[in-house]
C-alpha cells in the first residue's frame, strides 16, 4: 500500500510543480527529486509509461500495473486540482 501512495504523493508533486511554474528546469528538479524520494518505496515510476516499460522488462510485477498507473493519474488529477483551486 505504501508503494502506491509513494507514487501518488510523486506524481502530485511533480505535476503540481510543472503546472504552476512551467519551467522546465523546475520541472526536472521536481522529477529527480521525485525519484529519489520514491525509489526506495516504489521503484520511482511517477509515470505510466516508466511503470509499463518497467514491466515489459521484467522488473516490475505484472500484477501491480493498474494499481501503480490508477495511483499516477489520480495524483496527477489531483494536482491539477490544487492547482486550480488554490493557484499558490
Amino acid at each position: 500500500m505504501y508503494k502506491y501512495l509513494a507514487e501518488f504523493l510523486g506524481t502530485l508533486f511533480l505535476m503540481y510543480v510543472i503546472a504552476a511554474t512551467g519551467n522546465p528546469l523546475a520541472a526536472g528538479a521536481a522529477l529527480a527529486l521525485s525519484m529519489l524520494m520514491t525509489a526506495n518505496i516504489s521503484g520511482g515510476h511517477i509515470n505510466p509509461a516508466v511503470t509499463i516499460a518497467m514491466a515489459a522488462a521484467g522488473k516490475t510485477d505484472v500484477n501491480e500495473i493498474i494499481p501503480y498507473i490508477l495511483s499516477q493519474i489520480f495524483g496527477a488529477l489531483v494536482a491539477l486540482q490544487i492547482y486550480i483551486r488554490f493557484k499558490i
